[in-house]
C-alpha cells in the first residue's frame, strides 16, 4: 500500500505541476508504467480499466471537437451576445443569463467544453464593455463554476457521468430522468450563492450599444445552420442509443466525422487546426491516471471506501445519500474526480448494497464527483482547463482566492 500511495501522490504532483515538456498525459502514463514495473497493477488490470473508460474518453474527445467547430463558426459568441442584449444593460441579469448559457453548454457539450469555450468569450466581452477588473472577476468565477456544477443532467455532460453510467449499465434516458431535477437545483444554488457572494462587485449597468450585433459573430452562415441539425441529430442519437445498446462514443463519433467533413468545405473553419488542438493528451491521461488510482484502490483504499459506504447505509437512505455524496466530493477534490468516480463505483459494487439504496449511492457518487471537485483547483480537468485559459488571457488566480469561493459554493 505504501508503494501504491507513493506512486499515486507523485503522479498527482506531476499532473498538477506540469513541468515544461511533461504534459498531464505523459505524467499519468509514466505513473502507470511505474505502477506496472512495481507490480502494483498487472496487464489484466490495464485491460480492465481501459474497458471501463474507453467509451467516456472517446465520447469526450468527440464532444470537444464539435465544441471547437461550433466555436470556429461563432455559435457560442452569438449566444453570449444574445444574452448580453437580452439583459438590456442590467449587470445582475447579465450575470444570471450567462450562467444559464453556461449551464446549457455544459449540459450539451460537457463541462470541459464549457470551460474551454465560454471562458475566453465571457472575458473578452467583459473587457470590451470596459468594466473594471473587480467587476469582471465575478463573471470569470461564474463561467468556471457553472461548468462543473451544472454538468449533471445528461450522461454526456461530464466524463464522470459516462464512466458511472457505463459501469452500472445505465441508459441515457434513465440517467436523465434521475438527474434533471438535481441539476436544476444545482443551477439555482450556484446562481444564488455566487450572486450573494459577488453582490457588491457586480456592475449595476453596462453599455449595450457598444456590443456587436449577434449575427456579426457568425463566420459561416451555411455551417451555422447546419450545426443546428448536428445538435438535433446528436440529441436524438443519445435517446435511441439506450434501447439499441449503442455506446455513446459511437453516436458522438459519427456526428463528429460528418461535421468535420462538412466543415472542411468552409473557407473560415480550419478543420486541421481544430483536430490538432483537440485534447488528445486527455485520452492518454484518462487511461494512465485511472490505472494509477486503480492500483491505489487495489492496495486497500477501495475496500475502506466500501466499508464506509456499508456504515452509511445502516443510517438509512438519507444518511447514505448525503454521506455518499460528500465522501465522493472529498475524494474527488483530493485525487481528481475522474479516477475517484471509478474507485467509488467499484466500492459500491464491493459493498454488496442492492435496490434503492444502491441506486442512491450510484447517483450520489456522480453528484459528489461532479460538484466536489470545486473544493480545490485540482479536482476536475475542467477547472485545470479553465485556469489554463485564464492564464493565457493574462488572468492569474491564486489557490486561496479560488478555494474561498469553492468551499462555500460546493457545500
Amino acid at each position: 500500500m505504501f508503494i501504491a500511495s507513493f506512486i499515486f501522490i507523485l503522479t498527482l504532483l506531476f499532473v498538477i505541476w506540469q513541468p515544461r515538456g511533461l504534459s498531464i498525459g505523459w505524467s499519468a502514463t509514466i505513473g502507470a508504467l511505474v505502477a506496472l514495473a512495481f507490480g502494483v497493477v498487472d496487464w489484466a488490470d490495464v485491460w480492465f480499466v481501459t474497458d471501463i473508460v474507453w467509451n467516456a474518453t472517446f465520447a469526450f474527445v468527440g464532444i470537444i471537437l464539435i465544441s471547437l467547430l461550433l466555436d470556429e463558426i461563432g455559435m457560442f459568441e452569438w449566444s453570449a451576445l444574445h444574452m448580453a442584449r437580452l439583459a438590456r444593460g442590467h449587470g445582475l441579469l447579465l450575470f444570471l443569463l450567462l450562467m444559464g448559457l453556461g449551464a446549457i453548454v455544459a449540459a450539451l457539450f460537457a463541462n470541459d467544453g464549457a470551460a474551454l469555450i465560454l471562458t475566453p468569450i465571457v472575458l473578452s466581452m467583459m473587457r470590451h464593455l470596459q468594466l473594471k477588473e473587480a467587476a469582471i472577476f465575478p463573471f470569470i468565477m461564474a463561467s468556471g463554476f457553472i461548468a462543473d456544477t451544472t454538468s449533471l443532467p445528461f450522461v454526456i455532460s461530464n466524463l464522470v457521468n459516462i464512466v458511472s453510467a457505463d459501469f452500472f449499465g445505465i441508459g441515457f434516458v434513465e440517467y436523465a430522468i434521475r438527474m434533471i431535477i438535481p441539476n436544476f437545483f444545482s443551477l439555482l444554488a450556484t446562481m444564488l450563492v455566487l450572486t450573494l457572494y459577488f453582490w457588491k462587485q457586480l456592475p449595476k449597468q453596462y453599455d449595450v450599444a457598444s456590443l456587436r450585433e449577434p449575427r456579426e459573430a457568425i463566420r459561416d452562415e451555411r455551417l451555422f445552420r447546419f450545426s443546428w441539425w448536428i445538435i438535433g441529430v446528436l440529441l436524438i442519437g443519445y435517446v435511441v442509443s439506450e434501447p439499441l445498446h449503442i455506446p455513446v462514443s459511437f453516436i458522438v463519433g459519427a456526428a463528429t466525422i460528418v461535421f468535420l467533413l462538412v466543415a472542411k468545405q468552409s473557407d473560415v473553419v480550419h478543420t486541421r487546426r481544430v483536430v490538432k488542438e483537440a485534447p488528445w493528451a486527455i485520452v492518454v491521461f484518462s487511461v494512465g491516471m485511472y490505472i494509477v488510482v486503480y492500483g491505489f484502490g487495489k492496495s486497500g483504499f477501495t475496500e475502506q471506501v466500501a466499508s464506509m459506504m456499508q456504515s452509511l447505509t445502516e443510517g438509512g437512505l438519507f444518511t447514505a445519500t448525503v454521506g455518499g455524496g460528500f465522501l465522493a466530493a472529498i475524494s474527488s477534490s483530493i485525487m481528481n474526480n475522474l479516477p475517484s468516480v471509478m474507485i467509488h463505483a467499484l466500492a459500491i459494487e464491493e459493498s454488496g448494497t442492492t435496490g434503492v439504496m444502491k441506486e442512491a449511492l450510484i447517483y450520489a457518487n456522480v453528484i459528489g464527483s461532479d460538484l466536489g471537485p470545486k473544493f480545490t483547483p485540482i479536482g476536475s480537468l475542467a477547472t485545470l482547463v479553465w485556469l489554463h485559459v485564464l492564464k493565457l488571457h493574462g488572468v492569474r488566480l491564486s489557490w486561496l482566492t479560488y478555494m474561498k469561493v469553492g468551499l462555500l459554493l460546493t457545500i
